[in-house]
């Protein structure tokens, strides 16, 4: 196994680490929100959003090593990692939207 090759694993395994956990705060959040529980569901997403981000720097990290020609262009690990990444990035997306529609929701069952 070439050095290059190593990079590229290891910051593809960085990106699936960092956006499995992101997208598992943004599951969490739903759930939270879906018992009435907002500042929990917030803090999930607040969480979620900080390991998106440092799955997004590694794949940042990786694609300007590819631009400057330090490492292969594509491989079948770097495909998963970045279809885990967006994945993780549509989660944070619905987690945000369940939370405000539980938020209207709970407060139409409130008589607000």
């Amino acid at each position: 196994m070439s050095d290059e090759m190593s990079k590229t694993e290891l910051a593809s395994f960085q990106i699936i680490s960092a956006v499995g956990t992101a997208r598992s705060r943004y599951i969490a959040a739903i759930d939270a929100a879906s018992e009435g529980k907002f500042d929990e569901a917030e803090g999930f997403i607040k969480s979620g959003k900080e390991y998106f981000v440092e799955g997004h720097n590694a794949h940042a990290s990786l694609l300007t090593m590819m631009a400057n020609g330090e490492l292969p262009t594509v491989d079948l690990l770097l495909t998963h990692a970045e279809d885990q990444l967006m994945s993780a990035e549509a989660f944070e997306i619905l987690a945000e939207k369940f939370l405000a529609l539980y938020r209207k929701l709970d407060k139409t069952s409130c008589g607000e």
